[in-house]
């Protein structure tokens, strides 16, 4: 019987995780993970907690638990990453921590306590990549929502389009916009380690975060604080090597950048794996050839993240050129990783034609993001334990299912208009500090 009881806290926690920002379906691998990771008391604790950001006080009126108890447990799941502290206006707020950007990269951050590390990597790698689950349930209806967006590299713009690269498109303005920095290690690289996986021979210690984020992880020992010069060396050092940077994709408070090689990468994976394009947005950019300074060296093929560059045979073969590449535009991250590589400077990154647009803001993200994913209703009522937030979110989930419903909530016609009330919701709730993350 208590195996039974065991097993039936962590189906409500799975069920938890699966309706926060980021959609985690359950499977015998999501079952082992969560054994792995909390305790039976941390498991029924967070199932007890509001979806979203709630101050200590909202925390203990919720879950009913003594102050001292919650204390003990908060402290042990923000350790280990599984429960997401910030500190703002002066005081700290807690929410559970989603699968994506959470506890994934929170574990495989971890370096203190008792740690199973090889354990750990190689049911994130069965659970994310063993088959498509993980995406599909994300991306298989055509979310546009995604975690990261890609960054252009600049040195890969010419300078006829550099003047339309705007601030938050830029790593070095990323950096000087903010105000506190860590950096800690590849969750990604470090499971690919673990799990025989790792291909490259590219620094584990480079995930960099900024602001709130950064003092989370600072605070909670999952990532070393560093300075803004230190920052910079590091994402210098990743377009030397030919990463990817993939930022928060937010305009504004960047929260990080992570530098993605193709090995190693799960959200890369998505694409080059699966074929889910949406797994990163990309930038404003598309990478573009020029065909007659090209000389068919096929180093753009083998330095695309996710294989969107084929070379084929030309139609008129030359005896200089054997073989011409082609770009698979619905792919192209727009990252400019193919252009650091090209000697002959034949490929540049351009303007795509329609742009890009980014939530504005952290607020923006969970919003949009749990709209397409349907679990906007979680955010809005978070109350796990109201009997009148219960039928809310029934009520409020029923309607966003209806078809049509998010087409028309995310069309550029409505879109800014839906935030706006959503924006007010959050006013007359007394949560305006929400929207401005």
């Amino acid at each position: 019987m208590g195996h039974l009881v065991g097993k039936e806290i962590y189906q409500k926690l799975g069920k938890k995780v699966d309706g926060l920002t980021t959609k985690a379906p359950w499977n015998k691998t999501l079952f082992a993970i969560l054994c792995e990771l909390y305790s039976p008391e941390e498991a029924k604790f967070v199932v007890k907690m509001p979806y979203g950001l709630s101050d200590f006080n909202r925390l203990i009126n919720i879950t009913h638990y003594h102050k001292s108890a919650a204390i003990k447990i908060l402290t042990g799941l923000c350790s280990k990453g599984l429960v997401i502290d910030l500190w703002l206006d002066g005081k700290y707020y807690y929410a559970p921590s989603p699968l994506i950007i959470g506890i994934f990269e929170f574990t495989m951050m971890r370096t203190r306590g008792e740690l199973k590390t090889r354990e750990w990597a190689e049911l994130f790698h069965e659970y994310l990549l063993g088959d498509d689950s993980f995406f599909a349930a994300n991306f298989k209806a055509g979310e546009k929502i995604a975690v990261m967006r890609s960054l252009p590299h600049q040195e890969a713009i010419p300078p006829s389009e550099y003047l339309e690269v705007l601030d938050y498109e830029k790593a070095a303005a990323l950096v000087e916009q903010s105000d506190k920095f860590a950096i800690g290690l590849c969750s990604c690289r470090h499971e690919k380690l673990h799990a025989g996986e790792k291909n490259c021979d590219v620094p584990l210690n480079n995930c960099s975060s900024f602001g709130l984020a950064a003092d989370y992880l600072i605070r909670n020992n999952l990532a070393k604080e560093v300075s803004g010069t230190e920052m910079m060396e590091n994402i210098l050092r990743s377009k030397e090597l030919g990463l990817v940077l993939n930022a928060d994709n937010v305009q504004k408070n960047v929260t990080f950048i992570c530098h993605c090689c193709k090995c190693c990468c799960n959200a890369l994976a998505g694409i080059s794996k699966f074929g889910y394009a949406n797994s990163i947005v990309t930038s404003s950019f598309i990478a573009e050839i020029d065909h007659g300074m090209c000389t068919g060296c096929g180093k753009c093929m083998t330095a695309c993240p996710i294989d969107a560059i084929e070379m084929l045979p030309p139609k008129d073969p030359t005896p200089k050129k054997k073989l011409y590449p082609r770009i698979e535009s619905s792919l192209c991250l727009g990252c400019g990783v193919c252009g650091l590589k090209c000697a002959a400077g034949a490929l540049k990154l351009v303007k795509r034609g329609a742009r890009v647009i980014h939530p504005e803001t952290t607020f923006e993200k969970v919003i949009l993001g749990c709209l397409e994913r349907g679990t906007l209703q979680n955010q809005l009522f978070d109350n796990p334990r109201s009997i009148t937030q219960k039928f809310l979110r029934a009520f409020v989930g029923a309607f966003l299912r209806l078809p049509g419903v998010k087409k028309v909530l995310m069309s550029h016609i409505l879109r800014s208009s839906f935030l706006q009330s959503m924006k007010m919701g959050a006013k007359m709730a007394g949560k305006e500090w929400v929207t401005k993350l």
